[in-house]
């Protein structure tokens, strides 16, 4: 049976700016079950990783959460005090961001950048910390742990400095692991090695992972169930295999038909124009003004997310047609 472990419900977070506010998550709903992965995609700027540092309650400002629910298990996220977050951070949702070169701090190891972690939420010994340290660089297939431990990021590859990143987020093994764009600074041989690491590790320690990402073929290959967000809100969402047979939204659609395939002899679609300004977004669907579907309801109505069969709603007015 299904079981859930995270829900996000109607979440709205703003960034409140000298040019206006920017409605970056504006009203973003999504489940994550145990043990599944979920793929959170969409063009930049359309709100995935803003929804997972809102889920983390880090969100950088001048951004600010201004309502919604964030349910993990049975503990609401945003009525916790911030102390409460801390002991939440790393020990059950624990996040790998983007850039490893910039999420690592250069002027300290990566034995007591790790290390930290560890005494800070478990309170033992250095020579524990430092044990434990090593098996988990070895989980993650860096050679010569005991040795490497001693050194710093910048005399590590960027393939083994993701690898120290997702060592770090796994120090505590985390119920829920959010893992930003893991892979965008690699080379294509090292991106495939760190995505069967993320696949291998969280089938070896159980836990569920949301793959945010804008790889249209990484998420075909990783993810359980797929949700696609566009200009800060909820597109679509199904089944990865459902998802990709049949798209219901117009822009669902059209970010499939722009990833190669070798199996099929195309022209590669083009998405015109760009996401829009989140300060002043279009009236009505924010995708409309790209839309080759649209008609003049989608510019004047926001259409309310429906559900075309069990497990697959879409935010479209036209989805029966298309």
């Amino acid at each position: 049976m299904v079981e859930e472990l995270l829900r996000v419900e109607e979440l709205r977070t703003y960034f409140f700016t000298e040019a206006g506010i920017v409605k970056a998550v504006d009203g973003v709903s999504f489940t994550v079950n145990k043990g599944e992965t979920l793929g959170l995609v969409g063009e930049s700027g359309s709100g995935k990783t803003v929804s997972a540092l809102s889920v983390m309650r880090i969100v950088p400002r001048p951004g600010r959460i201004l309502s919604g629910k964030i349910l993990f298990g049975d503990d609401a996220l945003l009525e916790k005090r911030d102390e409460e977050m801390m002991k939440v951070r790393g020990k059950k949702i624990a996040m790998i961001f983007q850039d490893p070169t910039s999420s690592l701090n250069p002027v300290f190891s990566v034995e007591k950048q790790l290390a930290e972690i560890i005494t800070l939420h478990e309170g033992i010994s250095k020579q524990d910390a430092r044990e434990r340290v090593i098996k988990v660089l070895d989980l993650v297939g860096i050679p010569d742990s005991e040795k490497r431990i001693k050194e710093y990021p910048h005399q590590f590859s960027g393939g083994m400095k993701q690898r120290v990143a997702v060592a770090r987020a796994l120090l505590l093994e985390p119920e829920l692991l959010f893992a930003d764009e893991p892979t965008t600074s690699l080379d294509v041989t090292i991106q495939a090695q760190v995505l069967d690491l993320m696949k291998h590790l969280k089938e070896k320690l159980g836990m569920s992972l949301v793959l945010i990402t804008h790889d249209m073929g990484i998420v075909a290959d990783m993810a359980d169930r797929v949700t696609v967000l566009y200009a800060g809100q909820v597109a679509e969402t199904a089944q990865t295999k459902e998802l990709y047979r049949l798209p219901r939204h117009p822009y669902t659609k059209a970010l499939l038909e722009a990833v190669p395939r070798l199996d099929m002899d195309r022209t590669l679609e083009v998405i015109p124009g760009n996401i829009p300004n989140l300060i002043e977004p279009p009236s009505g669907c924010r995708f409309h003004p790209r839309c080759k579907y649209a008609r003049e309801i989608c510019s004047k109505m926001v259409p309310v997310l429906e559900e075309v069969k069990p497990g697959h709603i879409v935010a479209c007015h036209r989805w029966r047609e298309i």
